[in-house]
């Protein structure tokens, strides 16, 4: 017997009724942090609260501006990816600053690095923009400077009107990534990777109920099995060119083998074992300026570190290495 093990008949585990009661008090409090972190319906699912704000650009209260606008982003959150990528694909960078915020979970929301318009909380900028305001301070959020106000903040929507509304201002006017030909079918497909991909990955990680996950990891899987056979001859989701929907997946696979697959128990397969999925998120990473919006460090700080009902130890892991997605994708045949 070595030094290191336990005397002959002694048991390593704590007492059978302080095991109980652990498990009956960590329940007990998981159950409270997650109402807080994630609103569930009556069957356990996650419901993500809906967005508030949905002004346009290139009305006369929101004139299309060189500077006028800036878009806040905090560089782990994949709804803010969007808008970062869409920026840097039509070469918007300055046209449209940004301001980085951070998570605090000792907060229980975004801070910034350096006061903005007095505000050290994204919550308090929400609160100057609309006095009273009691809905979630969320990025991204188109912010105007001029005002004082919040253009939008929902996601799905910002990334239109920078496709859209600052062509003048754009290094890229030429490139659509919303094309009228095609939105029936962008559309379609962002209604379907929204709900069981995009969303779909935290109906897992936070379901509550054994039910609402298995329900939630059925639809996500379907729905990449069925994205794998799409861009088996299709080198992207709409054929040859980079669209919106192609914008809004890219941020979910991106952190789906470091984050999702592990920590929200997504874990039936990883997006580098779908043959054509895996060789699609290489080729959208290698699109010029996409690499420069991934910060791969923050990603994982954000995930592991501060969503504490899912990571208590807060240990954040050391891979993967992104070395593989810089190695040849052959897409390039499909077009």
């Amino acid at each position: 017997m070595s030094p290191e093990s336990p005397p002959l008949g002694r048991s390593t585990l704590p007492p059978k009724f302080l095991i109980g009661l652990g498990q009956l008090v960590w329940s007990g409090l998981w159950h409270l942090m997650m109402s807080k972190l994630a609103p569930r319906s009556t069957s356990g699912g996650y419901v993500r609260p809906t967005s508030q704000f949905h002004h346009r650009i290139g009305t006369r209260e929101y004139p299309s501006a060189k500077g006028r606008y800036q878009l806040l982003v905090g560089m782990g959150c994949p709804w803010a990816h969007r808008t970062l990528l869409i920026r840097v694909l039509k070469g918007l960078e300055a046209a449209v600053p940004i301001v980085i915020v951070q998570p605090s979970p000792t907060e229980g929301g975004w801070v910034f690095d350096q006061p903005k318009e007095g505000c050290h909380a994204l919550s308090q900028l929400y609160a100057l923009a609309q006095p009273g305001y009691g809905g979630r301070a969320t990025v991204p959020v188109l912010w105007d400077s001029e005002t004082k106000s919040i253009v939008n903040n929902e996601s799905a929507e910002i990334i239109v009107l920078l496709n859209d509304q600052f062509n003048e201002l754009a290094k890229y006017p030429e490139r659509d990534y919303y094309p009228i030909s095609l939105r029936p079918e962008i559309d379609c497909w962002n209604e379907k990777i929204y709900h069981t991909v995009n969303n779909g990955v935290y109906r897992c990680g936070f379901a509550q109920t054994q039910s609402a996950y298995d329900v939630a990891v059925t639809e996500l899987f379907s729905t990449l099995d069925e994205l794998d056979g799409v861009l088996a001859t299709n080198r992207y989701l709409c054929g040859n060119w980079v669209t919106l929907a192609d914008i809004r997946l890219f941020t979910t696979l991106f952190r789906f083998d470091v984050v999702y697959h592990g920590l929200f128990k997504c874990n039936l397969r990883r997006i580098r074992d779908y043959l054509h999925l895996g060789a699609y998120l290489r080729d959208l990473y290698q699109l010029p300026g996409v690499a420069s919006t991934c910060d791969l460090t923050q990603i994982k700080r954000d995930y592991y570190g501060n969503l504490f009902p899912l990571n208590p130890g807060g240990i954040i892991p050391a891979g993967p290495d992104l070395a593989e997605l810089l190695e040849p994708h052959g897409r390039e045949k499909l077009s």
